[in-house]
């Protein structure tokens, strides 16, 4: 038997390698995505080798993660339950695509993860890769083995010589990538008490971050952000720039209580500084450039959007329908967006595009107003006409 396992070098994916192939007696393929992760790759591959697996895969994608997966996201305003930016959701799609592709390549039987079965994951894998190829088996070691507490997994490890980062003293979940960081377990799962200091991985605390405001200007073309202050920049380079810029003003904090695919609650804290701050841009864009009905129609689709990327449906037809609908708007949005960073919050302080539907001679109540006020009250009447003869 052939598998090719989703591997991270983290605590799950190392044992989860060597069980498989102690437990089907197959041979294990190690398929790393460097999507823009904060720790380092460099010892994956050997790690995974160390571990026994006989190939390895450490991938360069994210540029193709921000292209076919984050920027559409950002595109949607998708936010799920109207706050978290979905950096771990939209990372899963990627993978499990690029797992199918391997497994096509390597004939595999079939591809594992090191999910967990009250995760959300293991049904964002298994969803993906049922929708790009059903007849590949999808394993879920984390879900049949014995080990069933992070201590057993650990002695798991200590007893096979494999090498792992977690401890009892550092017992945080934590997956990362170019668009955000999720951080859970351990204190977090106390909701009555705020994110220990050290449980933040990226942003500053914004009661210490720099006394002076800092204004950054954020341009796009078609919907897609290309500059910074001016400078051209390649999506993953403006990125990662805004993310250090953001950051260091504790910008992109997120702590929630969220509603699981599975149907409970969890709390996670997540950190997207620079997703933060695209989102109000492209937000703040778009409020100038789209028309009234079509604006709001878009703000209501966000919603179901964001929901489809978390619950991983991200290769349904609803989801590439709804971005058929937005991409047809993104022409128009193009345009400048000036916002400021101070302390943990982000303010949009000027906005400019040649689309702009803003009109100052009719938006004005000063010299130069161009709005008929007599049209105005005709207006009002007929839009009051449905509301007449309603029970009082």
């Amino acid at each position: 038997m052939k598998i090719v396992l989703a591997y991270s070098g983290g605590l799950d994916t190392s044992v989860a390698l060597h069980w498989l192939k102690r437990r089907h007696n197959a041979e294990i393929i190690a398929f790393c995505a460097d999507i823009g992760q904060l720790e380092s790759l460099e010892t994956v591959r050997e790690r995974a080798l160390r571990t026994g697996a006989s190939k390895v895969y450490v991938e360069p994608l994210t540029d193709r993660y921000l292209r076919d997966f984050a920027l559409p996201a950002l595109r949607a305003h998708a936010r799920y339950e109207n706050k978290y930016l979905l950096a771990a959701p939209l990372s899963r799609p990627l993978i499990a695509q690029r797992m199918v592709e391997i497994a096509r390549a390597e004939g595999a039987d079939a591809v594992a993860h090191g999910a967990t079965g009250k995760g959300n994951d293991q049904v964002r894998f298994f969803t993906s890769v049922t929708a790009l190829d059903p007849g590949l088996r999808v394993l879920a070691p984390v879900i049949d083995w014995e080990l069933t507490t992070r201590e057993t997994e650990l002695a798991y490890a200590r007893e096979h010589g494999i090498e792992v980062s977690v401890s009892k003293e550092n017992p945080y979940s934590i997956d990362t990538n170019i668009w955000g960081t999720s951080i859970e377990c351990g204190e977090l799962d106390d909701i009555d008490r705020p994110p220990p200091g050290h449980a933040w991985q990226l942003t500053a605390d914004p009661k210490t971050a720099p006394d002076r405001a800092e204004r950054v200007t954020v341009g796009f073309e078609a919907g897609v952000p290309v500059s910074l202050d001016g400078d051209k920049l390649e999506p993953a380079d403006l990125v990662s720039r805004l993310t250090a810029i953001a950051a260091r003003h504790g910008v992109g904090r997120i702590d929630i209580v969220e509603s699981r695919i599975v149907g409970f609650k969890t709390r996670g804290i997540y950190e997207a500084p620079a997703a933060t701050v695209l989102m109000a841009a492209h937000e703040e864009l778009e409020a100038i450039v789209l028309d009234r009905e079509t604006l709001h129609h878009k703000q209501g689709l966000a919603r179901r959007y964001a929901e489809l990327a978390y619950y991983g449906y991200w290769f349904s037809d609803l989801r590439r329908a709804l971005d058929g609908f937005v991409s047809t708007l993104q022409p128009r949005v193009t345009g400048e967006v000036t916002v400021e960073l101070y302390k943990g919050t982000c303010v949009i302080v000027g906005r400019r595009s040649p689309n702009s539907r803003y009109s100052d001679s009719l938006a004005t109540y000063e010299a130069g107003d161009t709005f008929d006020h007599r049209a105005g009250a005709g207006f009002a009447y007929v839009w009051s006409l449905p509301l007449r003869g309603s029970p009082r």
